[in-house]
């Protein structure tokens, strides 16, 4: 590292009287090994590495010392809009990539449907990847590099970019490429995600490899004693749900128009972010082309892995279903969002049970995200509070 650019010339005229530079070694001492079929995480502080780490694996940085051994064909996605001609459409894109992965162009025919199918950009695939927003870009690069059918997967960071929606189908078709054998290394800092997809952890600090374990929850809380966790402050209230990706269905006889959530009656604000623990009101609206006689209204709050870490309906409250009358309709109830520290998407639902089978009126997967934030971020998927009661 040079002090100043002029010292990069002084360095190549007075070589051999004086050295101008420092040396900063961003990885050293790095030795592991990856298996087919295995899902490794990397884990570490912004400038440990990480990155790094993952560039010398797919051969985009030469390592100053030592090698890096790997079989089969490797799709990275390391940078947003790595690889793409900014000039070329998406469509000329997946084939150009596709073909330096390795694949023919009978196979990428093959392909093609399913890779625009997930990437879900619409009409934009046949316009220039210059045009696209960050979240098109980053959805048309994974559906390239998950739909090759790659020996190893490599993900530094990019699925952080896409809405819930998209990375919920990610982590659902990462989970195919796994159960097929292919090897998954990703830097991520949502270590929910490390705790319930990975097999195996790598942690660096400081360039340095510190652990490399199957024991993925020691791994995880010796990064955690490495780092000291200020609280999370709530976030800006005025900040609105960004546009979600959602999978919807259904007659439409009945519509969900909206889900907010607020304090109270008196600050009826809707909210972006939430604190874990506390109440809130839910306020749910639809509009019904008819009157229905029985109606179950059911929720749930989802991770980006896809679990429903709660869910509730109104039969499980009431004991029945409810009426909804033509027109607009709203229902609100109280509840608690116990969950950890993240982002989540509100899944929800209303269906006809006069009729049996019942029938799907609309269904919003996931409706909208929130954010939720806590002044003492604990561990795990649930929120339990804690209330001291006695020393005894």
């Amino acid at each position: 590292m040079y002090a100043k650019p002029i010292h990069r010339l002084f360095q190549l005229l007075f070589a051999r009287r004086k050295k101008f530079f420092r040396e900063f070694w961003a990885l050293q001492d790095i030795d592991f090994n990856v298996r087919r079929g295995e899902c490794v995480g990397i884990i570490g502080r912004n400038g440990a590495g990480k990155s790094t780490l993952l560039q010398i694996v797919t051969g985009t940085l030469q390592p100053t010392l030592g090698t890096v051994e790997i079989k089969g064909r490797v799709a990275a996605l390391l940078e947003l809009g790595s690889g793409f001609n900014p000039e070329f459409s998406g469509r000329d894109n997946i084939y150009m990539n596709a073909s330096i992965l390795g694949l023919a162009k009978d196979k990428i025919d093959e392909k093609y449907d399913e890779i625009v199918s997930f990437a879900d950009i619409g009409d934009f695939i046949d316009q220039p990847v210059k045009t696209y927003s960050s979240g098109m870009m980053v959805r048309l690069a994974f559906a390239v590099n998950a739909f090759v059918d790659p020996d190893v997967l490599i993900v530094d960071e990019a699925l952080a970019v896409g809405d819930i929606g998209f990375q919920m189908r990610c982590m659902q078709r990462l989970r195919e490429l796994i159960a097929r054998g292919t090897t998954l290394l990703f830097v991520t800092h949502d270590l929910g995600l490390v705790s319930s997809f990975c097999s195996k952890v790598l942690f660096l600090q400081g360039g340095r490899q510190m652990a490399f374990s199957t024991d993925v929850v020691a791994t995880i809380n010796a990064f955690r004693e490495s780092v000291r966790v200020a609280p999370v402050a709530a976030a800006d209230d005025s900040r609105r749900n960004a546009e979600v990706s959602e999978y919807r269905f259904g007659t439409h006889d009945a519509t969900i128009e909206s889900c907010e959530v607020f304090e109270s009656f008196e600050k009826p604000l809707d909210l972006s972010a939430i604190v874990a623990g506390r109440k809130y009101l839910v306020r749910v609206t639809m509009n019904a082309k008819r009157d229905i006689s029985n109606v179950v209204l059911g929720m749930s709050f989802r991770n980006r892995e896809g679990v429903d870490v709660w869910g509730e309906n109104t039969v499980g409250i009431f004991g029945m279903g409810f009426r909804l009358k033509a027109g607009v309709n709203t229902l609100v109830f109280e509840t608690c969002f116990n969950a950890n520290v993240g982002e989540y998407g509100i899944t929800c639902g209303i269906a006809d049970i006069s009729v049996n089978p019942r029938i799907e009126l609309d269904q919003r997967w996931p409706l909208r995200k929130i954010t939720v934030v806590s002044e003492h971020p604990g561990q795990g998927v649930c929120y339990g509070p804690w209330n001291f009661v006695e020393q005894t």
